[in-house]
């Protein structure tokens, strides 16, 4: 069996692969960007690792699987991909995102770098001596957008806090352990007017994008903290600069951006917009997931989903399934 791995994926992401594979496979990296090579390569794939799949692609006339390193899908044209391919992705996210998620949240609302910075100069502002007092998570509400697998972890934590919770997605769910009911769509303008903290935890689709929009934001309590872990397009950009600078909002954490730089490359400014000049912002770089446990575990699934191809058995976290075997 032969496994492609684009090379823009080989930067140590995959590496745990090899030593979790039962299976014999021959692994082979090669240079997307070399559409000659690529093309060579992919004639005697079997299975394909990458992130992308978009526009005219090489032939793959043995291809089963097409394997998403991560969770988004969406750079992926599943009207392109081979009829007889599968496309599976891996999670392994969500605990890294949720703990991001709280620390924002904590930060936020005790504000432990103001009062550290304070101390150190001698102030002792934020004491019991003076004040004034921070607030709590106990007792506010948390509001999801998109209930999947980070916004699960994310309910089992805020309901250790002794939050209140309210989630609506796609798709209505009863009975979820922490929550309860998972409204649908159309209860969002009643989450947004509720929430004292929200949560962005839905895929980017035709239906999310731009979905928190100028009106979204109006809906929202004057105080309300944005939380986007999601993807950037799924807020307008425009209207969420607008909001933190008018303060309409008390303040958002930013990890998902409207512009990123070309891998390798670490300077790049996340958006045309000056958010950096706001102070009611927590700005990091696409970094909530990136923890020391996220690729044990998704390595453990992509080997998973190798061996099960090799040995003829159904495959795990399929999100579009072969149309002709």
């Amino acid at each position: 069996m032969k496994l492609i791995i684009k090379k823009i994926d080989d930067d140590g992401r995959l590496s745990l692969v090899p030593g979790l594979l039962d299976t014999p496979w021959d692994i082979e990296v090669v240079d997307g960007d070399d559409r000659e090579a690529f093309a060579r390569t992919l004639e005697s794939a079997d299975a394909l690792v990458a992130m992308s799949w978009r526009g005219e692609q090489p032939c793959a006339p043995r291809l089963r699987l097409l394997h998403l390193p991560g969770a988004g899908t969406d750079d992926i044209d599943f009207e392109r991909v081979p009829a007889g391919a599968t496309v599976c992705n891996c999670f392994g996210h969500e605990i890294g995102i949720a703990e991001y998620a709280f620390a924002a949240m904590l930060e936020w609302t005790v504000k432990l770098r103001a009062m550290d910075a304070a101390l150190r100069a001698g102030d002792w502002t934020g004491s019991y001596l003076c004040g004034p007092r921070h607030g709590e998570l106990h007792g506010k509400t948390l509001g999801i957008v998109g209930y999947g697998h980070i916004a699960r972890e994310a309910a089992r934590r805020a309901d250790a806090f002794g939050m209140r919770l309210m989630a609506c997605s796609r798709n209505v769910r009863e009975d979820e352990p922490s929550i309860g009911r998972v409204e649908g769509m159309h209860a969002l303008p009643r989450l947004l007017a509720v929430s004292d903290f929200i949560l962005i935890a839905a895929p980017l689709c035709d239906e999310t994008r731009g979905l928190i929009d100028a009106r979204a934001f109006e809906q929202m309590k004057p105080g309300a903290f944005l939380v986007n872990v999601a993807r950037g397009p799924i807020i307008d950009e425009a209207a969420l600069y607008a909001a933190l600078r008018s303060r309409r909002i008390g303040g958002a954490a930013i990890d998902v951006w409207y512009r990123y730089p070309p891998q390798g490359q670490r300077t790049a400014q996340p958006s045309e917009l000056p958010f950096a000049e706001l102070d009611n912002v927590i700005m990091t770089p696409h970094a909530s997931a990136w923890t020391d446990g996220l690729l044990p575990r998704r390595n453990r699934v992509i080997a998973d989903n190798l061996d099960r191809l090799a040995r003829g058995e159904p495959l795990r976290n399929v999100v579009h399934a072969a149309r002709t075997r």
